[in-house]
């Protein structure tokens, strides 16, 4: 069975071949790319293309940009390089807004069903994710990882393995989402951090409740929350 080729935007493209250049060794960790000016010439695209495939690239953690410095290569880990990531990483604010239509209707209707079937060992286990949340609100890595723990955890205590099966089909791009969002600063200022932290609690409350119409509502005004801020900050690199 052939699947459908989706035509790569040009800033995908550009940062493609700026990946591949870093994979192949003909740019190593150190070096200094050209300019957003030289690149644009010399792969003849818009420079807001070149400035959005630098961006890409930075929320892998392939380059950094040295304020008053230029652009230059960082020490990676090779395993990260698979084309799935990197794909995943360059989403536009359409596959944003595409990727919360699928989470909206996979995770509210998640959350309304654990609200109806969790059992005292799920609340332990939602309540021990949202200490250490809390306790690693500004650690990157540590935050994504626990992050995503706590919306599975939720699919898992609505007792649908479809539901979590589907829910795991789109777990890489919500992942990376969360991932570049907190590599990028997003949630780093404290009252955003404490507002999500709040709005964790707030699902975790309607499901303890048995409050399943709370408990979807919860569950969208979050990921609606979410999607707004993640839109926002692709919005400003385009």
């Amino acid at each position: 069975m052939y699947q459908q080729i989706h035509k790569k935007k040009i800033y995908e493209q550009v940062a493609d071949q700026l990946i591949q250049q870093i994979k192949n060794g003909s740019l190593k960790p150190g070096d200094k790319l050209a300019s957003v000016e030289q690149l644009a010439e010399s792969f003849r695209v818009s420079r807001s293309a070149i400035r959005e495939a630098l961006s890409a690239l930075k929320a892998m953690g392939l380059i950094e940009m040295k304020q008053g410095e230029g652009t230059y290569v960082r020490q990676y880990d090779p395993r990260t390089l698979s084309s799935t990531l990197s794909h995943a990483l360059l989403m536009s604010p359409e596959d944003v807004r595409q990727l919360f239509e699928i989470r909206r209707l996979l995770e509210t209707g998640s959350a309304m069903f654990a609200a109806r079937r969790r059992t005292e060992e799920d609340l332990e286990r939602f309540q021990y994710i949202l200490d250490q949340m809390e306790q690693y609100a500004y650690d990157h890595a540590r935050g994504e990882q626990l992050d995503w723990s706590f919306h599975l955890a939720i699919a898992q205590a609505a007792r649908n393995n479809m539901l979590v099966n589907l829910l795991n089909s789109v777990s890489e791009m919500i992942v990376t989402a969360m991932q570049e969002a907190r590599q990028e600063g997003l949630f780093a200022e404290r009252s955003i951090a404490e507002r999500l932290n709040r709005e964790h609690r707030a699902i975790y409350d309607a499901i303890a409740a048995q409050d399943a119409e709370q408990a979807r509502l919860r569950m969208l005004e979050h990921l609606n929350g979410v999607e707004q801020l993640l839109s926002g900050r692709i919005g400003e690199q385009e």
